[in-house]
């Protein structure tokens, strides 16, 4: 092997290791996040165009999923796997259920306004809530919360896709994080960590 055909098979290899290391250490394994210090406050707008802040949920668990509504794929499936996942809840638990505020807030503010986002969250969930508001409020929210987005570029630049932390969260009443679920969980999944943690 020459040097360079050598150099055309380590520079992949190097380049392949260094994302999955970044994978690694960037996207947090399921499970717990009592201790953590994500979350916090928020001044958003949801579905209907009213202001809404994190007080708003004071004294409510909440189901959060931070997303946009363009997705081609990821964010619809995970909004239904969130849906299913509530309901099952619901009809095994209604009182622990109702407890519950399950949320979606965009990692797209520039075309997630309310219309877009009333039109997205109705299909999944009566009780899903759509948040949205401007670019530094969201690029605020989007911090506090841990999550990654990025806008990536198509042929078609107002079809620009966001590449963003895919994570189902759990806080508490008190606003404090319980517990998350990654991109690929099930409905099933989603019921049992309401089931263990919601009281």
């Amino acid at each position: 092997m020459n040097s360079r055909t050598r150099w055309l098979v380590l520079v992949p290899a190097i380049m392949l290791a260094f994302v999955l290391g970044w994978m690694r250490f960037t996207t947090p394994p399921p499970g717990n996040m009592t201790g953590s210090s994500l979350g916090g406050a928020f001044a958003l707008i949801d579905q209907d165009g009213k202001p809404v802040t994190d007080a708003d949920f004071k004294d409510r668990y909440r189901l959060m999923y931070f997303g946009y509504t363009f997705c081609p794929d990821v964010c619809p499936t995970d909004a239904a796997v969130l849906s299913r996942g509530l309901q099952a809840y619901e009809k095994a638990r209604p009182g622990r259920a109702a407890k519950v505020q399950p949320i979606f807030i965009t990692v797209d503010p520039g075309r997630d306004d309310p219309v877009a986002l009333k039109a997205f969250v109705t299909a999944f969930h009566p009780r899903l809530i759509g948040l949205t508001g401007t670019p530094v409020a969201i690029a605020a929210a989007l911090k506090n919360y841990g999550i990654y987005a990025r806008q990536v570029a198509t042929s078609d630049p107002e079809n620009y896709l966001v590449d963003h932390f895919a994570v189902f969260y759990l806080f508490g009443p008190d606003g404090a994080p319980i517990a998350f679920l990654p991109h690929g969980s099930t409905a099933a999944d989603v019921t049992a960590m309401l089931e263990t943690y919601v009281r």
